[in-house]
């Protein structure tokens, strides 16, 4: 089994990554293999909203949002690193996470998905709680942890300085392989995945009769 922890900071090495390299050290001890991908510190083009995911399968916007699709069957879970502007995850890793699932949320049910975030103080919970909105709306299974998925620091050596966020992050890895293990359990004794329902979507504005 595999997990993609895709790395949403500008910084290749930052503090994200030193909170992401502590889940991928922990699910490879836990038999779980991990790569960790950064989306770089190019420019990320927004969803256009025109509809050519729906047609063709992927987004009109041919960059790494696509490249990554196209391996989303390779893996088993995702987990998504953003550091916290404003209160907020960073722009960069929402915009590619909107195009990411708007594409290809079709392939994500059933898969392991959560998330981890980088503050040098405040903002932590809020931006945690908007990026589990994309996996709760895929049917993705989200593991917990000890705490909420975050660490504090302003440089790579102040995050290895916080020893509950280091531990928050190896319980997290710890949980997401343990769930990862019983579903292949369960898929091997014959549960599958609930069988969707015909979505219906309702339009609050009504019109008129």
């Amino acid at each position: 089994m595999k997990v993609l922890l895709v790395n949403g900071s500008p910084h290749e090495n930052g503090c994200v990554h030193t909170s992401l390299k502590e889940v991928a050290d922990t699910l490879e001890e836990n038999g779980i293999s991990a790569e960790i991908h950064w989306i770089g510190k190019g420019d990320i083009a927004g969803c256009r909203g025109c509809g050519y995911c729906k047609s063709k399968g992927k987004c009109v916007i041919d960059d790494d949002v696509n490249s990554i699709g196209a391996r989303v069957d390779e893996f088993d879970g995702f987990i998504f690193g953003a550091p916290v502007y404003y209160s907020g995850p960073a722009g960069q890793i929402t915009t590619w996470m909107d195009r990411f699932f708007y594409s290809y949320g079709g392939k994500l049910a059933g898969k392991v998905g959560a998330c981890v975030v980088n503050a040098r103080r405040g903002g932590n919970t809020a931006s945690f709680e908007r990026l589990n909105q994309y996996f709760l709306i895929t049917s993705m299974v989200v593991p917990g942890s000890q705490y909420w998925n975050q660490t504090h620091g302003l440089t790579p050596e102040d995050v290895m300085k916080d020893k509950e966020g280091l531990q928050t992050m190896r319980t997290l890895g710890r949980n997401t392989a343990w769930i990862l293990k019983c579903i292949e359990a369960g898929k091997k004794s014959g549960v599958e995945f609930p069988a969707k329902e015909p979505k219906i979507s309702t339009n609050f504005i009504m019109p008129k009769e």
